[in-house]
């Protein structure tokens, strides 16, 4: 394509005045368009120490990136060295239309990224370019370089000789990035920690582990929502946990998971939502002020069925369990889908995709919410920094209920997007689960047997009895404290107190912590907990 790109500095964010915007930014600049672009590119006119570097949130690129001052250029620019936006590709490629796109893919029949253009134009916007199918005798290229980004089953487009290995289809489909970050998680072998803990560990152990953790990551779920609710919601939440995993995730078993969590259905709604649905605050008028706004309500039914595609793909595929699931369960509270309930649906969803992928035992207790109300500032930023870019292009009203209607077409907002760094803050949350809370838990309560053990060698007392003398030892630097003495163990000697105290201090600094090297045992099946 012969037009060409008057490229200019912008002197607001430009660092200095021989920046000039390059790939996604020069053609929105170009041809307009308002997705948020992550990392906007830029050529300088002078060398660029390594190449390439970030600076004030722009990727700088050295002189010899710079491509040819055109739409074609600057379109393969983007393929070839930015990260694959889906939401800014469409909306650039509808701007340009077939004719234009196919001038620029027939043009270039020699360059891979005119085939990857020419698959993308027709897959995002369902128009048959007028092309003839490639040769037979073509090569297949893979859509997505699997150096750069984790993939899905491979599917093969013969009319383009494409590889389809997206991670989604066209009704949601998310791109993950193999950062330095999420490809040591991965190598650090995480699931098989589990096992190096579950090996060691009794049966008996790890059900009263998980009954502790179940209540701790019931009460934190509710927590993170600032929430203090009645136990027999807590044992709801637990209802639904325990189940996680069991049937293949689909829209019955959504919805039946929110149906347990929600049965009072008299003030919400059952099923996927009839209006708007937006979080924030309201003014002294009640008037809405929304920091996020879930998907239009005619466009939910597509989304969660395109969720449920890419769920399937992934789950045909090899990628990461942990990746997976931090698409599925953040996918799903982006499009926010029920009236309400959305934040412990997707923190169930966190439970459920774990335990289908085998990461997690159906059944097993993996307390990440808890882990999520410690992180609760961080959890939120990463919720933030994906949904804030996005409201900018969202038209809506209020309504004379107090709620917001959307008034143009949202729905691509919430099937595309880059979902790396919320996958990067769940592989924080469940490294941390693994290495510490389990762990933690499980050495706790061995110790705890032990006291309870040499305790009742010694004296008749009844189990609580014991259980709160080890309570009150253990929480006051292994010392009974003397309000307790003198109440209900005003019965036991000063002797007893001094052997009970060095009985229970032994008992908690005897054991050492399950992943400490010379505690590790052989890894042994995760079936162990499913009967």
């Amino acid at each position: 394509m012969s037009e060409h790109i008057q490229i200019i500095p912008d002197n607001e964010i430009a660092i200095d005045a021989t920046l000039h915007w390059a790939g996604y930014a020069a053609l929105q600049r170009f041809l307009g368009g308002d997705a948020p672009l992550q990392e906007p590119c830029a050529i300088a006119d002078r060398h660029i120490r390594g190449s390439i570097r970030q600076e004030k949130g722009i990727r700088l690129y050295d002189q010899r990136y710079k491509p040819q001052n055109d739409v074609a250029g600057h379109l393969f620019f983007a393929l070839k060295h930015e990260t694959l936006n889906l939401l800014a590709l469409q909306q650039l490629l509808i701007k340009l239309g077939a004719a234009s796109v196919s001038t620029i893919v027939a043009s270039h029949k020699e360059k891979q990224q005119a085939r990857r253009l020419w698959f993308l134009y027709e897959w995002l916007t369902g128009e048959k370019l007028p092309l003839d199918d490639a040769p037979s005798a073509m090569r297949y290229l893979p859509l997505l370089d699997p150096d750069r980004y984790f993939t899905g089953a491979p599917r093969a487009s013969a009319r383009h000789k494409i590889i389809d290995n997206l991670l989604g289809g066209r009704a949601f489909c998310p791109i993950v990035r193999k950062t330095e970050a999420l490809q040591t998680f991965i190598g650090s072998s995480l699931a098989d920690r589990i096992e190096q803990v579950m090996g060691r560990t009794s049966r008996e152990i790890w059900l009263r582990a998980a009954s502790f953790l179940l209540l701790a990551d019931s009460r934190a779920s509710f927590a993170i929502e600032g929430e203090h609710p009645a136990r027999n919601r807590i044992e709801r939440w637990g209802e639904v946990i325990q189940q996680a995993g069991y049937q293949p995730l689909s829209l019955s078993v959504i919805t039946a998971m929110h149906d347990k969590l929600i049965r009072d259905h008299r003030f919400v709604q059952r099923g996927l939502r009839t209006a708007g649905v937006f979080l924030g605050e309201r003014s002294r008028e009640g008037e809405p002020l929304p920091e996020f706004i879930g998907a239009r309500p005619e466009d939910i039914s597509a989304l969660i069925e395109g969720l449920l595609e890419s769920h399937r793909l992934m789950t045909s595929s090899s990628i990461d369990a942990v990746i997976h699931t931090a698409v599925i369960a953040f996918g799903f509270v982006l499009i926010h889908p029920f009236e309400d309930g959305n934040g412990r649906m997707h923190r169930a969803l966190i439970h459920h995709t774990l335990a289908e992928r085998g990461f997690a035992q159906a059944g097993m207790i993996f307390p990440v919410s808890a882990v999520m109300l410690e992180r609760i500032e961080e959890y939120q930023r990463t919720l933030r920094n994906f949904s804030a870019p996005l409201m900018g292009s969202i038209e809506w009203e209020a309504t004379a209920e107090g709620n917001v209607e959307v008034m143009n077409d949202t729905a691509d907002l919430y099937r595309f997007g880059d979902y790396t760094a919320i996958a990067e803050f769940l592989y924080r949350c469940v490294e941390h689960t693994i290495l510490e809370l389990l762990p933690k838990e499980v050495h706790h309560l061995e110790c705890y047997d032990r006291a309870v053990t040499v305790i009742s060698a010694r004296l008749d007392m009844p189990g609580n009895q014991i259980r709160n003398l080890i309570m009150f030892i253990t929480q006051n630097g292994m010392k009974l404290p003397q309000r307790r003495r003198q109440k209900e163990f005003a019965a036991l000697s000063d002797n007893e107190v001094i052997v009970i105290e060095a009985d229970v201090a032994r008992a908690f600094n005897s054991l050492s912590h399950p992943l400490t090297p010379a505690s590790r045992a052989p890894s042994k099946s995760r079936q162990r907990l499913r009967h």
